[in-house]
């Protein structure tokens, strides 16, 4: 599965969803004390296994190996995933149809309703308000939109948007949260070209 991470962020470098050195996923196995995140800064198109830093999380304490320097947006990614009990995948990127709805003011989860092909297989939580990247903040919004909390560390919600920034994915393997990055990206792309106003 962490070998998926590289192919998922290469696919979403092909698809113009992030720039050479954005964007972040990461993986933590079921009951592990370890998350896997993608480095701060790195080319997200060579990115392969033994590129992944490996965080230990034990008794709330994230412990950071010397030396690296893992993504900015490493407090979301522990929100996300601490207190799983299966293997969670998190991804996130700047897709561009997405944040262009947002910012032409559409509400994702009132235009995904009229979509079969996204709401029978993809929960869209309410959008995450601008907010600084890489901050706790940021963090801190996205599992609340998410629905993630210490008594529901599974969630309510597949994917959310971040106004003025991108979208952030959840799965149990980095492929199944690209797959629901796609489809949201392909709803507001089609809402986008047909002109009608929010």
């Amino acid at each position: 599965m962490i070998t998926a991470i590289g192919d998922v962020l290469r696919r979403c470098y092909d698809r113009g969803w992030i720039t050479s050195r954005d964007g972040n996923c990461s993986l933590r196995r079921a009951r592990s004390i370890y998350l896997s995140i993608t480095p701060s800064g790195w080319r997200k198109t060579i990115i392969h296994p033994e590129h992944m830093i490996k965080i230990r999380i034990a008794n709330g304490e994230i412990s950071i190996p010397p030396g690296t320097k893992p993504s900015g947006e490493l407090h979301m990614h522990y929100l996300l995933t601490k207190g799983m009990n299966r293997t969670r995948a998190v991804v996130h990127v700047h897709a561009t149809n997405v944040v262009a709805a947002i910012y032409r003011g559409f509400d994702l989860q009132k235009i995904c309703k009229d979509f079969p092909e996204i709401y029978r297989y993809t929960r869209i939580g309410p959008t995450v308000p601008a907010l600084p990247a890489v901050s706790t903040e940021l963090g801190e919004a996205t599992a609340l939109a998410l629905g993630v909390t210490d008594k529901n560390p599974a969630g309510d919600f597949d994917i959310v948007g971040q106004a003025n920034h991108g979208v952030c994915s959840m799965g149990p393997d980095p492929w199944s949260a690209y797959e629901h990055i796609e489809r949201l990206d392909h709803i507001c792309e089609i809402v986008l070209k047909s002109g009608v106003s929010p």
